[in-house]
């Protein structure tokens, strides 16, 4: 399982070792970056992150810009944005569009502290919930159309004869879709079929 990593983005070089060294001493390793380009250029954080601690105002590209273009680029890192300058409007934008948290400066140490744990584990919760659905849509992937069309029957709750009907082709050939759709899925009963796609569709949303 990898380890955890938190990234730092703020300008201010005091503040950045600041905050990295309280990250620290939880046990979790920490990549500084002076300025949000610096983050955006480096695709190993990018994919390593599990938190980021972002300041809002910065030369350049701000810290609500570097939040827009991850949005873009479809990472759900969660952010916890630290600023001095939390205007209304600029901490309702970053909430509104996912931040995890907002902090003012001088914030809490422990706050920090607490939030970045969770957000951590957010991200692992992500993480996890991505690879298992990708997981599932590659099985999703190996059914034919027909054996599809049987699945959802399956799902809804319908009984052979009824998909036989609604299909319009013999209990004996959905008998043996049922039986390919369970192999292929790596399901042993209905109600695990039905639990894993329902699963499916609700982190999917």
């Amino acid at each position: 399982m990898e380890t955890p990593l938190v990234c730092v983005v703020d300008d201010d070089d005091a503040v950045r070792l600041s905050i990295s060294l309280l990250v620290e001493a939880l046990g979790l390793p920490v990549r500084n970056f002076p300025s949000a380009v610096d983050m955006l250029a480096d695709s190993e954080a990018l994919e390593q992150a599990h938190c980021l601690v972002l300041d809002v105002r910065m030369p350049g590209l701000s810290g609500v810009g570097l939040q827009e273009r991850l949005i873009r680029l479809g990472s759900a890192i969660p952010i916890i944005f630290v600023s001095a300058h939390g205007d209304v409007p600029m901490v309702a934008r970053a909430m509104r569009d996912g931040a995890f948290d907002f902090l003012q400066k001088p914030f809490n140490e422990q706050h920090l502290l607490d939030r970045v744990q969770e957000a951590v584990q957010v991200a692992a919760r992500r993480r996890n919930e991505k690879v298992w659905l990708e997981d599932i849509q590659r099985r999703l992937d190996c059914l034919t159309a027909r054996e599809r069309d049987v699945m959802e029957g399956m799902v809804a709750g319908r009984l052979n004869k009824q998909i036989a009907d609604d299909l319009g082709i013999s209990m004996k050939t959905v008998e043996q879709h049922r039986s390919r759709v369970m192999e292929k899925l790596k399901v042993d009963s209905l109600a695990e079929l039905v639990r894993m796609v329902v699963m499916a569709e609700d982190l999917s949303d």
